[in-house]
């Protein structure tokens, strides 16, 4: 049995070595490339060989994985895009509430048209339509229902097959 402190020191030792991974990116190769490529896999976004090749493949799943967690879809591998490949899911996202807008309620809304809670224009306001379809989302997948798109909410939305 895991204790606690055990857990988190494994967490701490999996956050030092997000931190030291390169920056990759098409054309490159070895360790770590296939470590990216076995990460892809585990999320069932890479169907590829584990060659430590990074090339066209891998590059359209890393793109597919940060569309996934909303990330720039660049296909490079950096800091960030490391740090969601060992969680799984998004990092660094900011709580969206009635009120907001911007491209990431759209990003929200377009999820949740895909959900069918969301019947409205995706225009990227956060009003009373998308707070309604969130609540209903939340209850659905069995959060707090808050109406606001905090960790946990990001998390769930990431799973929901983005085309």
């Amino acid at each position: 049995m895991t204790s606690t402190s055990d857990a988190s020191d494994t967490m701490e030792q999996t956050l030092q070595i997000q931190l030291s991974q390169s920056v990759l990116q098409q054309g490159f190769n070895g360790k770590a490339v296939e470590e990216l490529q076995n990460l892809l896999f585990a999320w069932g976004i890479y169907t590829g060989p584990i060659d430590g090749e990074f090339g066209y493949q891998t590059e359209q799943s890393v793109k597919n994985f940060q569309r996934r967690v909303f990330l720039k879809e660049d296909g490079i591998v950096a800091e960030r895009t490391w740090r969601a490949l060992y969680t799984g899911a998004p990092v660094d996202m900011p709580q969206l509430s009635k009120g907001c807008n911007g491209e990431l309620v759209k990003k929200v809304q377009r999820i949740l048209k895909t959900t069918c809670d969301y019947i409205g224009r995706v225009d990227g306001d956060f009003g009373d339509l998308t707070e309604s379809a969130l609540t209903s989302f939340q209850r659905r997948c069995e959060l707090s229902i808050t109406g606001v798109v905090e960790e946990n909410t990001w998390c769930a939305l990431s799973k929901v097959l983005q085309y």
